[in-house]
């Protein structure tokens, strides 16, 4: 099974993927956690490139064909070899965010878009993903809160994220069996409730008793 994390920055999501992961460990389920861009040696050095404020002249062209031959690495590398092995993969971020950020987000268009995901993934696509939803003013708010300095796509502005939070929306719309909207304005605890009922819905559903 292949568990993916969507969300503006500081949405929480990240510490949602940890709470998943160390459920599924409690259950004793081998689960491997990913994150995107990165994930192995080659996509690691990818993700540097990405981020890096030097690079702020990087044209979207470059940008999602870097996001997508990162998650290429990923797939082949590290995501198939172990959902053949019957590991559970949780993996912050994957396809959808270069659907928002660099589609919607970058206005490159869609039907290029899924062109270069079915390159880049095949026929590897989430089962099951969850979007948990901020406002661009909470997510300015907690990186404040928690003195973050922003990377180089992070300190793109409102327009922007608002975009790309919209287009998160759309894809809930498009794929409402697969893609969870999770209100993530409220505490930790609450989501990752919220995220282990739906998952275990899931997993009951498709895949037996957890």
């Amino acid at each position: 099974m292949f568990v993916t994390f969507e969300g503006i920055d500081a949405s929480g999501k990240s510490t949602q993927v940890k709470f998943l992961e160390e459920y599924l460990i409690k259950k004793n389920i081998k689960v491997l956690v990913v994150r995107e861009p990165g994930g192995t040696k080659l996509s690691e050095e990818i993700r540097t490139i990405l981020l890096a404020k030097e690079n702020f002249n990087m044209v979207k062209e470059c940008e999602i064909l870097l996001f997508s031959a990162s998650r290429a690495q990923l797939v082949r590398e590290v995501i198939i070899p172990k959902l053949r092995e019957g590991f559970i993969i949780i993996s912050d971020r994957f396809h959808d965010s270069t659907t928002v950020y660099q589609g919607i987000g970058r206005d490159i268009d869609l039907e290029i878009v899924y062109q270069i995901h079915k390159l880049a993934i095949s026929d590897c696509k989430p089962d099951l993903t969850f979007f948990v939803d901020i406002t661009f003013e909470e997510s300015i708010r907690r990186k404040l809160q928690s003195n973050l300095l922003p990377d180089r796509i992070e300190s793109l502005g409102k327009e922007f994220f608002d975009k790309v939070r919209n287009g998160y929306f759309q894809i809930a719309k498009l794929e409402p069996a697969r893609f969870k909207v999770i209100d993530g304005m409220r505490s930790p605890e609450m989501i990752h409730q919220e995220i282990v009922r739906i998952f275990e819905e899931y997993f009951i559903k498709y895949k037996g008793d957890l």
